[in-house]
């Protein structure tokens, strides 16, 4: 046995590839090492989202998470931030278990549409996360650079979930 693989670190995270598709759409794509189901549970019960959508690095406090995961229902995510707070909020426009979310972003100038979708493979689930932003601007102004951190720390929770 080669005493210097022994040693060695093996990264277990996941590449996550974002696209720009267009002026307006954002594409983020990552692996995620978990089944579609658990993955699901993880985008839509507050208890699971709160532990892992706010990247650690960025010193954010995540101080309310209401999810209300139906077609009509609403969410609403309450960040304190430098001294005051700021809120994300929307509305679902489709559920489908295990396969598909999509919400609004309502909480800028225009509506951001956000569709996620589940695709399960070997007990591995690849994530495709679509954001079509109501124009250049926004798109430029949005907070995609967070998601990258934030699927890793998904991974991080669905280990733990088994």
């Amino acid at each position: 046995m080669d005493a210097r693989r022994e040693t060695e670190t093996v990264s277990t995270k996941n590449p996550t590839v974002v696209e720009r598709k267009s002026e307006c759409e954002l594409v983020v794509t990552r692996t995620v090492n978990g089944p579609a189901r658990l993955v699901f549970e993880a985008w839509t019960k507050a208890e699971l989202f709160r532990r892992w959508w706010v990247p650690k690095s960025y010193g954010l406090d995540l101080l309310s998470c209401e999810m209300d995961v139906r077609v009509g229902g609403q969410y609403r995510l309450v960040f304190r931030h430098e001294g005051s707070t700021m809120e994300f909020f929307g509305t679902y426009l489709e559920v489908t278990p295990d396969s598909r979310l999509v919400w609004t972003n309502d909480e800028g100038d225009g509506q951001t549409i956000t569709t996620v979708t589940f695709d399960e493979s070997a007990g591995k689930t690849l994530l495709v996360v679509h954001d079509r932003y109501p124009s250049k601007e926004a798109l430029d102004s949005g907070s995609t650079a967070a998601l990258p951190e934030a699927l890793d720390q998904l991974d991080e929770l669905l280990a733990t979930l088994g």
